[in-house]
């Protein structure tokens, strides 16, 4: 995680000193926030294709944009995003709903596009993210049944591990894709996406031949300030 965030330092610096080197009036920053539908795709332990559903959580961050070309831009940020996903299911006759979170870091690297339109400007953007686990909780109810587990991260679960905690890996990696609008006042709007490209999901050394995978993926809609 540490070396996550010095990296990112690193990068902001650099960046920011090359930018003010070509233009120091192009230079921005951004704070942003907003809602997340996420959910984890992927197979369980037998290879069966998941059937969870949306969960809605939120994000917010910040991020410098810096110019490179015309109309173009380097884009990293730093974010706080909730993601997961709900599962309902059936045992002995009642219903119970399974909600999963989990609390990611990330830093999205992107490069964007910005076009003239009216008063403002249309924006597409792209990019990979890596983002770093830090909390999470999973939450089951049905029944007479409400239990609240924290989620636990390592790569590996082994026999002896608390099998009342919920074990993901911490890292997470995929793509960015938005589009929006920002206005000349400095407020944007814009649509994302992620997918997720790293199963998150840990090896289980107390199951034999397990196939489960795990992985993030979304979409959602920040509203935000540029200056």
């Amino acid at each position: 995680m540490k070396t996550i965030l010095y990296s990112f330092l690193v990068l902001l610096l650099f960046s920011g000193s090359f930018a003010f080197a070509q233009n120091t009036n192009k230079l921005s920053f951004a704070v942003l926030g907003g809602v997340n539908f996420q959910n984890l795709n992927g197979k369980d332990f037998n290879g069966n294709k998941l059937t969870n559903d949306m969960i809605l959580g939120y994000h917010a961050g910040i991020n410098v944009q810096i110019p490179f070309a015309p109309e173009f831009y380097f884009q990293p940020g730093l974010n706080f995003s909730t993601k997961g996903a709900n599962n309902t299911y059936s045992l002995l006759g009642t219903s119970y709903t399974t909600s999963t979170n989990i609390y990611y870091v990330e830093v999205p690297l992107n490069l964007v596009y910005k076009a003239k339109l009216s008063n403002g400007y249309f924006m597409l953007g792209f990019g990979p993210y890596a983002g770093y686990g830090v909390g999470g909780t999973v939450k089951t109810k049905g029944g007479s049944a409400d239990i609240k587990t924290d989620v636990k991260f390592q790569n590996v679960v082994e026999i002896g591990d608390d099998p009342t905690v919920s074990y993901f890996k911490a890292l997470d990696a995929g793509a960015n894709v938005f589009a929006g609008y920002e206005m000349a006042s400095g407020l944007f709007i814009q649509l994302e996406t992620q997918l997720g490209l790293i199963n998150i999901n840990p090896e289980y050394k107390i199951v034999i031949d397990d196939k489960s995978i795990l992985k993030n993926t979304g979409f959602g809609l920040s509203l935000g300030y540029r200056f």
